[in-house]
C-alpha cells in the first residue's frame, strides 16, 4: 500500500483500558503451561486473541461440548421470533429413549422451549437435545444441517456435525479453536441469556411413585464451585472424547474463554484449565487503541459533492498485550492515495496497523464514516485538473 506525505500519520497517544502501573518496567512473560489434554486454547473473549493453543485445530469427537451449538442454534431462533420461550415443545419417543444425561422428560410431555434449554445448557440433557432439535428443524438430522450451516457463519471451518447431543457418532467432529468461536458468541451475541450458562443446579420432573420433585442435579462444571470468576460454559465427556471443558471467566474488566479436550479425569480437565485462567489473568492485559465509529482523520477527497470525508475504524481496536507492555504500543494508518467520489460509507479506504515495538499485532480496516456522492460535472473537470498539476509535483 502507498503512503503519501500527510496520508501517513501516528497516534500521538493510546487509550488504555489498564491501569497506570502498566507504566512500569515489563516483567518477563513466563512459557505457556503444558497442559495433560489432547488439544487446548486459550483466547482474550474482547480482542480475540489467542494467549495459548496446542493442537487447537486438531479435528477431535466433542462429546457434550456439541450441546453449545445446539443451545446456540435455539437461541438465535428465540431471538428472530421463531420461537418464544414458553413454547411447548412435544417430547418424541426418539428424545425420551436418549441414554447418558438426561432431564428425564417424558415420552408424550409437553415441556416449555426455556426449560429444553436450561435441561441443556445446565444438565447436559441429551433428551432435551433431540427434544429441541426436532422441534425447530423436524428431525435431528434436519438440524445437524442448521448446526453446519450456522459453523460456517462463525467461520468454524475445521467442524462437523451429525447429531444435537454429542452421542458418539463417525463424521462429529470439531476444534478447540472453532470452540472458542463458537464460545464468543454465545457470550456477546445472546448476553441477556448468558446468565444459564453460570446455573449451578437444575430440577425438573417428578418421580412416578412418590409424586415428589426429582432431586436438582448438579452442573458438572467444577470450576463454578471453586473458581467465583468462572461464569460458564460447557462440559463434555464420551469414552472416545475423554473429559472436555469450555470455560470462560470474567475478571478485573477482562474475559478470557477457554478450551479442553482430551484430558484424563474430571478432576483434571478443572485443574488444567485453572492453569490456563491464571496464566492469561497474570500475565496479559488489554489495550484500546481507538475507538469505533470516531473520525481518526479527514482526508481530502477529489470530485465529491465534499472536499473530505471522515475516516475511522468500524469497531473499537482492542488488542492483548504483555502486561506492562502498553508504553510500547503505538499505531499507524495509512490511507489510499487520491480518494476520489463516490464513496459509501463503510468503503475501505486503509488501515491501522498497531504495533508492539517493531512487532506487527493487529491490522484493522480503515473504513469512510459517511457518503460523498460524485460531484456536478465543472466539479469533476476542475479536480482533475488539479489532479492532474498536484502529480507533476508530488
Amino acid at each position: 500500500m502507498r503512503s503519501f506525505g500527510s496520508r501517513l500519520f501516528r497516534f500521538v497517544s493510546l487509550t488504555l483500558l489498564v491501569s497506570s502501573s502498566t507504566l512500569m518496567a515489563a516483567s518477563p512473560i513466563p512459557s505457556a503451561p503444558n497442559l495433560a489434554a489432547s488439544s487446548y486454547i486459550l483466547i482474550d473473549a474482547d480482542s480475540g486473541h489467542v494467549l495459548v493453543e496446542s493442537n487447537a485445530n486438531q479435528p477431535l469427537p466433542p462429546a457434550s461440548l456439541t450441546k453449545l451449538m445446539t443451545a446456540f442454534v435455539a437461541e438465535n431462533e428465540l431471538a428472530a421470533g421463531n420461537i418464544s420461550a414458553d413454547e411447548e415443545v412435544l417430547v418424541s419417543e426418539k428424545a425420551w429413549k436418549m441414554g447418558g444425561s438426561t432431564m428425564f422428560i417424558e415420552v408424550g410431555e409437553r415441556v416449555p422451549v426455556e426449560e429444553l434449554l436450561k435441561g441443556i445448557i445446565i444438565v447436559s440433557g441429551n433428551d432435551a437435545s433431540v427434544a429441541i432439535a426436532e422441534h425447530i428443524a423436524g428431525s435431528e438430522e434436519s438440524f445437524a444441517d442448521v448446526m453446519n450451516a450456522t459453523a460456517l457463519e462463525l467461520d468454524m471451518t475445521n467442524t462437523n456435525f451429525v447429531n444435537s447431543s454429542g452421542w458418539p457418532a463417525e463424521n462429529h467432529y470439531t476444534t478447540a479453536a472453532d470452540l472458542a468461536k463458537l464460545a464468543r458468541a454465545t457470550i456477546y451475541e445472546h448476553p441477556d441469556r448468558y446468565g444459564i450458562y453460570a446455573e449451578k443446579y437444575y430440577q425438573y420432573g417428578v418421580d412416578k411413585k412418590t409424586g415428589k420433585p426429582l432431586r436438582k442435579q448438579p452442573n458438572r462444571n467444577r470450576l463454578l464451585w471453586s473458581n467465583s470468576a468462572v461464569d460458564g460454559l460447557k462440559t463434555g465427556h464420551t469414552e472416545e472424547a475423554g473429559y472436555c471443558l469450555v470455560t470462560s471467566a470474567a475478571k478485573d474488566g477482562r474475559r478470557l474463554i477457554s478450551v479442553i479436550m482430551g484430558a484424563k479425569t474430571e478432576k483434571s480437565r478443572a485443574v488444567e484449565t485453572q492453569k490456563l485462567l491464571t496464566y492469561g489473568f497474570r500475565f496479559f492485559e488489554n489495550a484500546l487503541v481507538k475507538r469505533g465509529a470516531e473520525s481518526l482523520q479527514t482526508p481530502r477527497v477529489w470530485k465529491g459533492t465534499a472536499d473530505q470525508v471522515a475516516v475511522g475504524v468500524s469497531e473499537d481496536i482492542v488488542v492483548t498485550i504483555p502486561r506492562g507492555q502498553s508504553k510500547n504500543l503505538s499505531a499507524v494508518m495509512e490511507l489510499n492515495p487520491d480518494l476520489e467520489a463516490p464513496l459509501k460509507q463503510g468503503q475501505v479506504l486503509g488501515d491501522v496497523k498497531v504495533m508492539l515495538g517493531d512487532e506487527l499485532i493487529e491490522s484493522v480496516p480503515v473504513v469512510a464514516l459517511e457518503s460523498v456522492e460524485a460531484g456536478g460535472f465543472f466539479k469533476r473537470l476542475w479536480d482533475s485538473i488539479l489532479m492532474f498539476v498536484y502529480g507533476l509535483f508530488s
